[in-house]
């Protein structure tokens, strides 16, 4: 298959965000659906800040709502929606409604969610269950529902153009030779050897960025928090684990420091190494010096690289408030 391009406008229909839209244009022309996936979750989740996040929630109807815009995007969520008003009685599209406007006021933006094949008592029962979450864990499930949306877009988005490629090929394999076409197969065979090598013998790729990274979103203002000190350590005790309750003072490593920029990202924590040591690892916050009337005067974070994972990028994100914190692996 040829390689795909896409522009700002169409990516757009996919993800609200415009950091989004023009991160993908750049890294176009894809060589295949799957590729773009890959590169689409990680400009998500490791380049685009919570503004950004709310910019592509906000791009989208309220569920059990019928938009009238004849945008592409309105058109998807239309057809997304499509289960849910078809199954829908008028009394369960008012208090999806209530429950929608219950749910802005208290998260600020929009219920999220990948509605397709999905009927309203379900999406209903989705949005109450969900009500009760903290303003953190919500963020992150309505985040990981916009990845889903817009993977789903993306496969329409790509559709009409592979098909078209599909046909090219096609009408190229009629007129061609069968000397033609036996070096062709045996071209193929060559091509999927080579594109599985990656998965056996990793190291023959070069890594695009550090392989322990980190950045800082601020909940309570709903930005990034710039100026945070950054420290990454790796376990260098006696024992092979740090073990909970013991004193740990002189046996942890610094691999690196750095500061949060005004996007959140700590920048370079450790060298560009094609393998991690295997090991146990503690990334540390100073947000106290953020937030000297906070709860937390530091955050630290402790993980653990296995042999089999030191060819993997890890991704620790912290979501803080002043009073509270969340983090997870990211991709």
């Amino acid at each position: 298959m040829a390689e795909i391009k896409v522009d700002e406008k169409e990516v757009l229909a996919c993800c609200g965000s415009t950091h989004f839209a023009k991160q993908m244009a750049m890294a176009s022309p894809f060589p295949s659906l799957d590729h773009a996936i890959s590169i689409a979750k990680d400009i998500w989740f490791n380049k685009v800040d919570v503004i950004g996040w709310l910019e592509a929630f906000a791009a989208h109807p309220q569920i059990g709502d019928s938009p009238s815009s004849h945008t592409t995007s309105a058109q998807w969520s239309k057809g997304e929606q499509s289960t849910a008003l078809a199954t829908a009685t008028d009394a369960g599209l008012q208090e999806l409604s209530d429950w929608n406007a219950r749910y802005r006021q208290k998260f600020g933006h929009v219920f999220l969610i990948c509605a397709a094949g999905r009927s309203a008592a379900e999406i209903l029962g989705e949005l109450k269950s969900r009500y009760s979450n903290r303003p953190i864990v919500e963020l992150e499930i309505a985040s990981q529902e916009q990845m889903k949306i817009t993977e789903l877009r993306l496969r329409k988005l790509f559709s009409p153009k592979t098909k078209a490629d599909s046909a090219s090929s096609q009408y190229s394999s009629a007129v061609a030779s069968n000397a033609d076409k036996r070096v062709g197969v045996i071209g193929q065979h060559l091509t999927a050897t080579l594109e599985g090598l990656p998965a056996k013998a990793p190291q023959v790729q070069a890594r695009t960025r550090p392989p322990i990274t980190t950045h800082v979103l601020d909940v309570s203002k709903g930005s990034p928090a710039a100026g945070i000190e950054v420290r990454l350590e790796m376990w260098k005790g006696s024992q092979p684990h740090p073990s909970f309750g013991e004193t740990d003072t002189g046996r942890w490593v610094l691999e690196g420091s750095s500061t949060t920029d005004r996007d959140g990202r700590s920048g370079q924590l450790m060298s560009m190494v094609d393998a991690l040591n295997p090991g146990v690892y503690r990334i540390s916050f100073n947000t106290g010096k953020y937030n000297p009337g906070g709860f937390f005067p530091y955050v630290s974070i402790v993980f653990e690289i296995r042999q089999t994972q030191t060819l993997e990028h890890f991704h620790v994100p912290l979501l803080l408030s002043p009073f509270s914190f969340s983090t997870y692996r990211g991709s």
